[in-house]
């Protein structure tokens, strides 16, 4: 059923993104008057369709590959290939016809929509699911650094004010890809500034639970998600719901503490502090011989309650919501750029749709799926604008040639670089499906 609920997320999310992306060229076309003859989900490859019909001179529908989609603008050169078009006249409806400025907004309005959405998905998200964020102002005692904000030389008390150099409002921006990819956090301590320098691979360090690893507004628990029934959690009378405060009266400095403290503990007790409705407990449960005592649980900071958050407005959420989409376009430009000077691996950084679905879930989460539907957008849009041949920033790239220089490119080098393109795009899927493959079944 986890894999359905996978399979169903991924293909709703992608639904969205693609036919934003493709409404874009098409009410650009359309506004230009240039005749789209196809506007299709998915792909039909080989005249095969789930669902299409007519309207006007359109043919809308549904192919049966779900790996994007497109729009057929009449008298462009795309994944059609429509030679028989193209070795006619050039007709004034025609996408050929239009001056080059016109073609170039019809070019780049699929990233456009994808940037909107983007935006559009993280404000909501912030406005209906988050609803209110910690101001830094009212972090009054400073940060509580785990271990890992320690090593990199923070000190619980720390009140940081700023990011390379910039005032911040949230908290939350100092878990986010700008300090996690390298930042100097300008530091407050006991009256005297300090220099922080976070490495900029930092986000290796912290890996992905940087809020249970790195630093926090106030001291960090582990929430139990569930008790599994029988084992030694279980039988020693933890519940769902409990929250630990300490293991053994040591305060828990990271998201791996306890993995870490139970494989050096194995086959004997330890004693967990635990709050239940407010009050205090004591538990002593066994280790097992594996370094668990079967429960899960999520690592998180609890806010003290003397520090008031601000509420979201409409005005706020867009803001930030702008904010957030936008440091998800630096940060693949910057994984992007590590990729190429070596520091990261390809086959271990990008994600297939085998990757994707996993990383929606096996449960339906909404405000999971629009955040991560929302970062798709964004990164949609990035991958879109690339100057690669049959990617839109191909067809971009070559418009702003043409615009310069005056001269327009032949429809045999267009079609020849869309060649090209769509080999180096297939290859690419190839690989990317076959990583897929390999890391979530083989290896």
């Amino acid at each position: 059923m986890s894999g359905l609920i996978m399979a169903a997320q991924l293909i709703l999310g992608l639904s969205i993104l693609v036919t934003l992306h493709e409404l874009g060229h098409f009410l650009a076309a359309r506004m230009f008057g240039i005749k789209v003859e196809k506007f299709y989900l998915f792909f039909d490859a080989w005249g095969i369709k789930l669902f299409s019909f007519k309207k006007g001179d359109c043919e809308y529908g549904i192919g049966w590959l779900p790996f994007g989609g497109y729009v057929k603008i009449a008298g462009m050169v795309d994944e059609s290939m429509d030679k028989e078009q193209m070795a006619q006249p050039p007709q004034p409806w025609e996408f050929r016809s239009k001056p080059a400025w016109q073609r170039l907004i019809v070019m780049v309005a699929g990233v456009v929509m994808n940037v909107i959405l983007g935006i559009a998905i993280f404000s909501m998200s912030l406005l209906h699911y988050k609803q209110s964020y910690l101001a830094n102002d009212a972090v009054k005692n400073g940060i509580v650094a785990y271990k890992q904000g320690e090593l990199i030389g923070l000190e619980t008390g720390d009140k940081i004010t700023a990011i390379n150099g910039k005032p911040f409002e949230r908290f939350d921006d100092l878990l986010s890809t700008r300090v996690l990819f390298g930042a100097t956090l300008t530091v407050d301590r006991n009256g005297q500034t300090v220099l922080v320098n976070v490495p900029d691979d930092f986000y290796r360090t912290v890996g992905a639970n940087v809020r249970s690893v790195f630093l926090g507004a106030g001291p960090l628990v582990y929430k139990v998600g569930q008790v599994v029934i029988g084992e030694n959690a279980f039988k020693a009378g933890l519940q769902d719901g409990d929250v630990i405060t300490a293991i053994d009266k040591q305060k828990i400095t990271g998201e791996d503490f306890m993995s870490k403290y139970f494989q050096d503990k194995k086959g004997e007790s330890v004693l967990l502090s635990v709050t239940r409705d407010n009050k205090p407990l004591e538990i002593n449960v066994k280790i097992s011989s594996k370094g668990t005592i079967g429960l899960f649980y999520n690592g998180e900071s609890v806010i003290p309650d003397s520090y008031v958050k601000t509420p979201y407005t409409l005005a706020s959420a867009i803001k930030f919501g702008t904010s957030d989409a936008f440091e998800t376009l630096i940060s693949n430009a910057k994984g992007l750029k590590k990729l190429f000077n070596g520091q990261e691996k390809f086959q271990e950084s990008v994600q297939g749709p085998i990757g994707i679905a996993k990383i929606y879930g096996g449960t339906w989460d909404w405000p999971h799926f629009w955040v991560l539907t929302g970062l798709l957008s964004m990164i949609l849009a990035f991958m879109n604008i690339l100057p690669i041949p049959a990617l839109d920033g191909g067809h971009v790239l070559f418009l702003l040639i043409e615009s310069v220089t005056r001269k327009k490119f032949s429809d045999s080098f267009m079609e020849k670089t869309q060649v090209v393109g769509m080999v180096l795009l297939l290859a690419l899927m190839v690989f990317v499906i076959g990583n897929d493959i390999w890391r979530n079944f083989i290896k």
